[in-house]
């Protein structure tokens, strides 16, 4: 489906203008469809439905309460990576007997609260986390369940700062050493081996990295198996790339057909943990265009959303497309390059950094001071990456259910910024 769609030369979420909810809830605001959200999921359940799969969103992706409510309720469990993120997996009612929590850095508060939330795994990334979870399995006089995360030396052609399945990053432990570490898991009672972790990256447009990262899986499994380990899970992570530019993004069906006969070939249940896949197209960013001034030969439309709001573009120097929300000329399928009826522009917001943009050099109809933009594919690694710099409210988050709108984060106020600085009264 597509949640956002413009009629009669308007912006509409499912059944709502856009310009309505900036009316009432203002500027920088997060809107989200909850339709897309479930549909996504849906996508993949149906999809991996063969390999029994466990569809694990990856909280870090957007961690708002009201999406992970609605993933819960749609049949989701969660990828979790710190004790916050396994807490509000818990606050939105989830069975915490079907979370995995990976991470290189869990403390022994996490591990002691994840092993009393009785997850389903841990992805354990080194022998001294190892070590750490026996100890304290112990102390409990519990057993640790554990994946072992192996890093499968798989080139995902991602962006630097997202790639995870190459040799000498901090992620996981080197495939070669498999049969060490899981001899070492079997010697000890305080810990069972119950599967094993692959994750690649992010995002990746590609099935072939997954179609080698399974075969792998399958050979480590069968001979795990022959050493006298029961395995039962086979974690191959997320990374599913999706459209941001225009159709680059592949269904969920093509990454099944290389996945799910690998899972089937090793007689396991399988785990995902998407988080982008589902939630990145379900938002826009909607923001306000404040001033436009011409400078050093360049047109500049300064909005009031910055990089405190949405840090990708100055974090990965990534592409969102942006449009008006009531724009002279209509968006076309693909918004790069030269578009008649468009001028050049700078997109920027008010910080203080020259890396507070969102679009350098692209064409944009003709705006002025008061205009709404929108700013698609803002749903994940936005909100959830959002900070205070330059001591910045964070914006409204609003979910929409068809023609229902609902509040599911409000926005921040003064008072807020020094909320925890002051003392009480």
């Amino acid at each position: 489906m597509l949640p956002f769609t413009y009629r009669d030369g308007e912006l509409y979420c499912e059944e709502v203008s856009v310009s309505r909810l900036a009316a009432e809830f203002g500027t920088p605001l997060w809107v989200y469809s909850r339709a897309y959200l479930v549909d996504r999921l849906q996508e993949l359940q149906q999809a991996f439905a063969a390999a029994q799969p466990m569809i694990c969103y990856s909280v870090k992706a957007n961690s708002n309460l009201g999406i992970l409510r609605t993933m819960a309720a749609a049949g989701a469990s969660f990828d979790v990576v710190s004790g916050g993120e396994l807490y509000r997996v818990k606050a939105a009612g989830a069975d915490t007997s079907k979370v995995v929590f990976a991470g290189v850095g869990k403390t022994d508060e996490e591990i002691r609260f994840a092993l009393e939330s009785r997850i389903l795994m841990f992805d354990v990334e080194s022998e001294a986390e190892l070590e750490a979870l026996a100890e304290i399995a112990g102390s409990m006089s519990v057993v640790a369940p554990v994946a072992l995360r192996l890093n499968p030396d798989i080139d995902a052609h991602t962006h630097a700062k997202t790639t995870t399945g190459k040799k000498g990053n901090k992620f996981g432990m080197d495939i070669e050493r498999f049969e060490e570490l899981a001899a070492k898991v079997l010697r000890d009672r305080r810990l069972q081996l119950t599967g094993i972790h692959m994750h690649l990256g992010s995002p990746i447009l590609s099935t072939a990295p997954y179609a080698a990262a399974a075969n792998r899986a399958v050979e480590v499994i069968r001979r795990l198996r022959a050493g006298g380990h029961d395995i039962r899970w086979i974690n191959l992570g997320g990374g599913f790339g999706i459209s941001y530019r225009h159709n680059e993004g592949l269904p969920a069906s093509a990454y099944a057909e290389v996945i799910v006969p690998a899972v089937q070939a090793a007689e396991c249940r399988l785990a995902l943990e998407p988080g982008r896949f589902i939630v990145g197209n379900s938002a826009i960013l909607v923001s306000r265009v404040i001033y436009t001034k011409r400078e050093g030969g360049k047109l500049f439309v300064i909005q009031d959303a910055a990089m405190n709001d949405l840090v990708r573009p100055a974090m990965y120097d990534a592409f969102h497309r942006i449009w008006p929300v009531r724009p002279a000329v209509p968006m076309p399928g693909d918004v790069e390059g030269e578009l008649p009826g468009c001028e050049k522009v700078d997109v920027v917001g008010p910080i203080c950094e020259s890396s507070d943009y969102f679009a350098k050099e692209r064409f944009l109809p003709p705006v002025a001071r008061g205009d709404l933009l929108a700013v698609f594919s803002a749903g994940a690694y936005g909100s959830s990456m959002s900070s205070n710099y330059n001591s910045r409210p964070r914006a409204a988050e609003i979910l929409v259910d068809g023609g229902k709108v609902t509040v599911i984060r409000r926005r921040e106020t003064y008072d807020d910024l020094i909320a925890h600085e002051v003392e009480p009264v």
